[in-house]
């Protein structure tokens, strides 16, 4: 077992039978979707709120009950996956390109756990270049902007054409190096007009599991 299905199915512990849970998108969160999915055909009774359509895709595939935000009070649960994480919990997010339905779930569940591999950790976040989701209109002079708080935005690709969102936005993948305080950058991108929202995600998980040496560990604010 990778470490990657480790963590994704060490996740599915804390749903309890009746939850509405936030599903996750990346390859980490598809190892908690599929013990779900497992579970479900055991009889085991949830619903899902995808964070992705290809996490809708996959769930529906799986067996998964869907609901929409506005047949449900609450989230119980949400698990998804983290492009890197620092000792606080902070996060950036957004390498699979569902930042934004990604940060609305987290910031609904009422807990938001994080699941990733040993590779994720790091002393300061910035090594994996930000995802920052914008819209397609002015992108030019947003991408201009966002280069004056001391990053390379570049924008994502899919072969030689831009990638689209879910939303219908496009997705800059911004070279920071190191973030010193990722609440204060996570502010300053969101005041940039034409940015939808950034992959910073601070303050928001509850649980952490990772592998330290070999072994799982779970970590708390």
């Amino acid at each position: 077992m990778n470490e990657k299905q480790m963590v994704g199915e060490k996740a599915v512990e804390y749903i309890k039978d009746g939850m509405v849970v936030g599903l996750g998108t990346g390859s980490t969160a598809y190892y908690t979707i599929t013990k779900l999915g497992e579970l479900v055909r055991n009889g085991f009774n949830i619903k899902g709120i995808p964070t992705s359509e290809q996490t809708a895709a996959l769930a529906v595939e799986q067996g998964i009950t869907l609901v929409d935000f506005k047949d449900v009070n609450q989230i119980d649960v949400a698990i998804d996956g983290a492009d890197e994480f620092d000792a606080d919990l902070n996060l950036i997010k957004g390498g699979g390109g569902a930042l934004l339905r990604e940060k609305i779930i987290a910031n609904a569940a009422s807990i938001f756990i994080v699941i990733a591999d040993s590779s994720k950790g790091a002393k300061k976040l910035g090594a994996f270049p930000l995802p920052v989701e914008i819209v397609t209109f002015g992108a030019d002079m947003t991408t201009k902007k966002i280069a004056e708080l001391g990053c390379e935005p570049k924008l994502r690709l899919t072969g030689n054409q831009p990638f689209i969102t879910d939303n219908g936005n496009y997705i800059l993948d911004c070279d920071f190096k190191h973030i010193e305080s990722p609440k204060e950058m996570e502010l300053q991108l969101n005041k940039i007009p034409g940015v939808v929202e950034n992959g910073l995600f601070v303050n928001m998980a509850d649980r952490l599991i990772t592998i330290e040496n070999g072994e799982l560990v779970e970590k708390t604010k």
